[in-house]
C-alpha cells in the first residue's frame, strides 16, 4: 500500500512541477483563484507525501519546504513565470497543512487500531 502511495506522490509532485514550470497556457484554472489553487494543490501534495512517508514527519516537511522554495527561484528562468515570496508561502503552509493531516490520520488509525486488538 506504501508503495502505491509513493507513485502517487511522485505523480502528483510531477504534476504540479510541470504546472509551476511549465507553459502558462497548459496550467490549469478554477475559479478558486491563484491563492486557491496553489494552496489546493499543495495540499494534496502534503497529504500525499506524509501518506506515502508516515514515519518521518519532520524530515519530510523539512524537505518539502525547501524544495518548494527551490521551485519557486526556478520559475525566475522560467519564461512567463514569476517567482513571488507570496506563493512560496502559501505554498509551504498548504504543504504542511496537508502533511499535518496524514501525520494525524496516521495517529488516529494508530488509536483505532490498537483499541480494536485490545
Amino acid at each position: 500500500m506504501r508503495n502505491l502511495f509513493r507513485m502517487g506522490a511522485f505523480a502528483l509532485i510531477a504534476a504540479v512541477v510541470f504546472a509551476t514550470l511549465g507553459p502558462p497556457r497548459y496550467r490549469p484554472h478554477s475559479s478558486l483563484g491563484q491563492d486557491g489553487e496553489h494552496a489546493l494543490a499543495f495540499v494534496l501534495v502534503g497529504l500525499a507525501v506524509g501518506l506515502a512517508f508516515p514515519h518521518r514527519h519532520l524530515l519530510v516537511a523539512a524537505i518539502s519546504v525547501m524544495l518548494i522554495g527551490l521551485l519557486e527561484i526556478m520559475q525566475l528562468w522560467a519564461p512567463g513565470r514569476h517567482a513571488r515570496l507570496e506563493d512560496f508561502l502559501v505554498d509551504a503552509m498548504a504543504a504542511c497543512a496537508g502533511l499535518a493531516v496524514a501525520a494525524a490520520s496516521g495517529w488516529f488509525a494508530a488509536r483505532w487500531n490498537g483499541s480494536r486488538s485490545q
